[in-house]
């Protein structure tokens, strides 16, 4: 302390991710990512984009908090990108599929249309592959089949808007690809041991019980 040379300053923050829905790419996440921004010229943008986070990091101009938002999420994004492009090809899970051109094809559109009637067959020729070429590399990077994959999603993002809407299961349910409320309760409590209702309800009361310990324990700090 007061050994003099120059100033280190440390940013910290966080970034808020559903857990039903994140756990499919951050369980494949290590504890730590290390990003070297100083390895060649193309990195130059990263550490400016950093300085420039830590030089507008106390300033309260209008619009400036949401400038920091977005430049935290490209990041974010950019430290994943580096990581997945570092995987070795013997490398299995979510992140070494995306990187795979086929299967990272196959993700996205399973992710962006989650209710459309796939079948392997129609996926499959989307992707450009064969049903049993697509299923077996599929089962080469996640484990599991694309259909099962496309079960677990759906219902994850069931979960989720149960959570974060007042919608109906019924309405939930077709948002998610299930023709009828039965099937997708019967999925639902498959996957997670409660039937959808039952979920909603308990995370309901989980949810205020963890507001009421924060009250409570806001009002005894202020004492």
């Amino acid at each position: 302390m007061g050994g003099g040379g120059e100033v280190s300053r440390f940013i910290c923050g966080y970034m808020a991710c559903d857990p039903q829905l994140s756990q499919l790419f951050l369980g494949g996440l290590p504890s730590m990512l290390k990003v070297n921004v100083r390895t060649d010229v193309s990195n130059q943008w990263l550490e400016q984009t950093i300085r420039y986070s830590v030089d507008h990091a106390d300033r309260s101009q209008p619009g400036s908090q949401a400038v920091l938002a977005r430049l935290s999420e490209v990041l974010f994004i950019e430290t994943l990108r580096r990581y997945i492009a570092a995987l070795s090809p013997e490398q299995k899970g979510w992140l070494a599929g995306v990187r795979d051109p086929d299967i990272g094809k196959a993700l996205a559109l399973l992710h962006r249309k989650p209710a459309h009637p796939w079948t392997i067959a129609s996926l499959a020729n989307e992707v450009g592959l064969s049903r049993s070429s697509l299923t077996e590399r599929f089962r080469q990077y996640l484990s599991e089949s694309p259909m099962s994959y496309l079960i677990r999603w759906r219902l994850s993002l069931g979960a989720q808007l149960l959570q974060s809407t007042s919608n109906s299961v019924a309405q939930i349910a077709g948002e998610v690809g299930y023709e009828s409320e039965p099937s997708f309760n019967r999925a639902f409590k498959r996957q997670f041991g409660l039937p959808p209702a039952r979920f909603r309800s308990r995370s309901k009361s989980d949810r205020n019980q963890s507001v009421r310990q924060v009250s409570t324990h806001g009002r005894h700090v202020s004492k």
